[in-house]
Parts: structure tokens; C-alpha cells; sequence
């Protein structure tokens, strides 16, 4: 529990004053970058590395410089999204739940940082309103992260996806890259609120062009088998046995 009061520290007396701070001279300057970069980017990444986390990125060469992408990664943890934010270059939006945003000064930046709120079983013009937003933050040159799965996974393996992403994926024409994240279910596991430091591995995988494919199902399995393929047997898929056998993008590292 100590990694977790660090991080919970760090969170806690940095995140407020760099927040309010950051917020002003946007709100004055009318430039966000500055609360992307030097609030929330650089608080999340000294939280996670206070907490004993290291972290491994493979796949850079993967991310063109010149469009805006769509990261879909597994999630198996909260650590995953302090985590793959700050790796990715340039400024990035992210699909998150809408109850974060009424948190006092976060939820404020995240407005303005164009953070996506979803919500769970919400309405149909919800739904809309969600979609319309993620659209225009791509459309605006960020790039957008998001769980195809939903929700954390109950035992770290790879879950089934949600449609909803790859209609968006679609709608923009903005290409994916796959995300493996391996080590996160170890070091904070779903029903744990402990953090034990440890090493984890994100892989950029390389990208997948929507217009390449002839339905959405065929987008959604593509990107799905892509992950599966790269993830350590123990987080594929518990449906595949025996483990996928398709040549590997990238060998999945021990952990």
C-alpha cells in the first residue's frame, strides 16, 4: 500500500495547484498545451514512477507524425491510463467515464483538454453527443485513446470489444494502432486498490487502416487478433486454446 499513498500523494498535493495554475493561463492565453503538457502529462507520469512503476515502450516507429490516431489498447487496470497517456506523442484525448468529470478542478481540465466523457447505459442522444466528440477531437489533430473492451478485465486476459469505437474509427477514417499493455494486471489488479512497483511493457503495434477492411466486424476482429497475438499466453484470450499461432507482429515480452 505505500506505492499507492505515494502515488496518492503526488496526485493529491501536485495535481490541484498545477491544475488551477495551468487552467488561468489557458483560459487567458486561449493555449491548452501547457495544461496538457505540464499538468496533467507530467503530474500522471511522476505519479506512476513514484509508485515504483517502470515503464517500456516498444512500437514508436509504428505512430505516424502527421495524423491522428486511434490507440486501442486492452485494459486490465487503473494503472493503464496514467500509463499509455504521457507515452503517446503529441496531445491525445481519451474516452473515459463521465463521473470523472465532476471531479473539482480535473474534471475542469479535462473538459478542456477535450476528454470524451461516455455514459455507462446512458441514452441514445448520450451516446451521440459522445461520438460527436470524439469526432471533433481527432478532427482537430488529436489523437484519441480508448478500451474497446469497455471495462477493466476481471483476470487481466483479453475480453470481447465493443462496436462502438470502430464506428467511430470508421466515421473518421483515422487509422488504429493496436496497444498490448503487459505487467499492469500483476502490479494493480482489478479488485485491488494496492499498487506494487514493478516494470510494464507497452507495444505500439503497427497500424491498421479502417478503409482496408469491408465491414466493421472484419476492423473489429483485425485490431482484436493483433492484440491477442502480441500479449503473453496468460493474458490472450481465455476462448483461444490452443494459444493463437499466427506469425507475430512482435514477440510478447516475458514478464
Amino acid at each position: 500500500m505505500f506505492s499507492t499513498l505515494k502515488l496518492a500523494i503526488v496526485y493529491l498535493t501536485l495535481g490541484p495547484p498545477a491544475g488551477i495554475f495551468a487552467i488561468l493561463y489557458s483560459l487567458l492565453t486561449g493555449n491548452v498545451d501547457l495544461l496538457y503538457k505540464s499538468g496533467l502529462m507530467r503530474i500522471a507520469r511522476f505519479g506512476v514512477y513514484s509508485a515504483g512503476v517502470r515503464v517500456e515502450l516498444r512500437g514508436l516507429e509504428n505512430v505516424p507524425a502527421d495524423r491522428p490516431c486511434i490507440f486501442m489498447a486492452n485494459h486490465a487496470s487503473n494503472l493503464d491510463p496514467p500509463i499509455i497517456l504521457p507515452l503517446i506523442p503529441g496531445r491525445t484525448s481519451i474516452l473515459l467515464k463521465s463521473s470523472l468529470m465532476r471531479i473539482p478542478i480535473l474534471g475542469t481540465a479535462m473538459r478542456m483538454g477535450k476528454f470524451v466523457p461516455i455514459e455507462r447505459g446512458g441514452s441514445l442522444e448520450g451516446g451521440r453527443r459522445s461520438v460527436n466528440a470524439a469526432t471533433s477531437a481527432i478532427r482537430s489533430g488529436l489523437h484519441l485513446v480508448v478500451f474497446p473492451e469497455g471495462t477493466r478485465s476481471p483476470d487481466g486476459r483479453l475480453a470481447i470489444f465493443k462496436k462502438g469505437p470502430f464506428f467511430l474509427a470508421e466515421r473518421t477514417g483515422a487509422p488504429i494502432i493496436p496497444v498490448a499493455i503487459v505487467g499492469t494486471q500483476r502490479l494493480m489488479p482489478k479488485d485491488s486498490a494496492a499498487i506494487h512497483p514493478g516494470v510494464v511493457q507497452v507495444i505500439y503495434l503497427p497500424l491498421i487502416e479502417p478503409g482496408d477492411y469491408p465491414t466493421r466486424d472484419a476492423l473489429m476482429k483485425a485490431v482484436h487478433s493483433a492484440i491477442a497475438i502480441a500479449l503473453p499466453t496468460e493474458l490472450k484470450p481465455a476462448d483461444i486454446n490452443p494459444p493463437l499461432s499466427a506469425p507475430m507482429l512482435i514477440q510478447p515480452l516475458p514478464l
